[in-house]
């Protein structure tokens, strides 16, 4: 009878070393980072390195948020992250489009703080002083929280009958605020919220009337190209900080405003101090206060900022479904922000393009950085 030879060790554990070989090895670590995207990222950011180097990687990778052109990160008021898509530096000036107005917002409380202006009193403004115009009682109060009343339609379609359009660059473009003065009453001031591009242009000119009543084209924007400089630019170390006029010499204060991107976040450390800077109190504590509180028409919406909070106008600015509810932002056109998270000691600017069907996934992923430093 034929002996058979007992199977060997090897032969018996043949099918699990194949099935090792070519099967599941273990979970697979992230991919690695694109060169260049750690040396954007200071040393010791306050959270993990590699993570925030990631974070930072997706707003300039991700292909559903449009183009990043820059970024700063800063926490406890130090440079965290830092990084420039290619043309792009930190010596590059980039316009603030609606960012602008938070920068409008800021001299009206100058003015405010120095007696030149009462929140609840009617501004200076001819046209609306006439006997019978009912316009003559929107408040400095209610330009600021979007809710004057005035018709002025934001994003409208066709889009050469929006207002901003029409204001900036069609019918009113040589006399910005004296277009937006001009409108009629939509709804009864103060009753409703209306996000508005000329409510701000009114304050601009509101801002200019009170430092140079008076005077001519030429001098409106040369005593407020000075103010803006000497009240804001210089405390706040914001060399780059320029301002963009029509032909009226009015300040663009809702849509052209100008810095580099270091300079906007220190605008945004500038506001989550409250006011101050190096110690020295710019505009009192209670003003920015003021701005950050929500209106009383837009629970997302404080005096010229936007408030990370609920609401069922079915807004999404920011990011209230992951908290925190004290953040708050200045927001432009096209994807501009610089984002204040208080408790995080926090401010996250970033500059580029991003259409509006995009706008919720760059939302997403800026939120994705704020969460790396509520979970530090």
């Amino acid at each position: 009878m034929p002996r058979f030879a007992p199977p060997s060790l090897t032969a018996a554990l043949l099918p699990a070393l194949l099935l090792m070989g070519c099967g599941d090895t273990g979970p697979e670590g992230p991919p690695p980072l694109p060169p260049g995207a750690m040396e954007a990222v200071a040393e010791t950011p306050g959270v993990d390195r590699e993570k925030l180097a990631r974070a930072v990687d997706a707003v300039f990778t991700r292909e559903d948020i449009g183009e990043t052109r820059a970024l700063v990160v800063m926490h406890a008021g130090e440079v965290a992250a830092e990084r420039y898509s290619e043309g792009y530096g930190p010596d590059t000036r980039f316009i603030g489009w609606s960012m602008s107005k938070t920068v409008t917002g800021v001299l009206i409380g100058l003015m405010v703080a120095e007696g030149r202006l009462r929140l609840d009193d009617s501004p200076p403004i001819p046209r609306w002083q006439r006997a019978g115009d009912p316009r003559g009682e929107i408040t400095v109060r209610q330009l600021l929280q979007m809710r004057s009343g005035l018709r002025h339609e934001e994003k409208a379609e066709p889009i050469y009958t929006s207002g901003e359009v029409r204001m900036i660059f069609l019918d009113g473009r040589d006399d910005t605020a004296g277009w937006a003065e001009a409108q009629p009453l939509a709804h009864e001031p103060g009753r409703a919220f209306t996000y508005s591009t000329p409510d701000a242009q009114v304050l601009a000119d509101v801002a200019t009337r009170v430092i140079a009543p008076g005077a001519n084209a030429k001098a409106r924007q040369q005593v407020m190209a000075e103010f803006l400089h000497s009240r804001l630019a210089v405390p706040l170390r914001m060399e780059s900080l320029v301002g963009e006029y029509d032909a009226a010499g009015t300040l663009l204060g809702g849509s052209a405003i100008w810095a580099n991107a270091r300079d906007w976040a220190r605008f945004g450390e500038f506001l989550r101090h409250k006011g101050s800077v190096g110690g020295a109190q710019i505009v009192p504590r209670g003003w920015i206060e003021f701005m950050t509180r929500p209106s009383p028409r837009a629970a997302d919406y404080g005096a010229m900022v936007w408030l990370n909070r609920p609401t069922d106008s079915g807004r999404n600015m920011l990011f209230a479904e992951r908290g925190p509810d004290s953040v708050f932002a200045a927001v432009g056109h096209l994807g501009q922000y610089i984002i204040v998270a208080p408790e995080q000691k926090l401010v996250i600017v970033r500059l580029g393009k991003t259409d509006q069907e995009a706008r919720d996934a760059l939302v997403d992923a800026l939120a994705d950085i704020v969460a790396l430093y509520r979970s530090a």
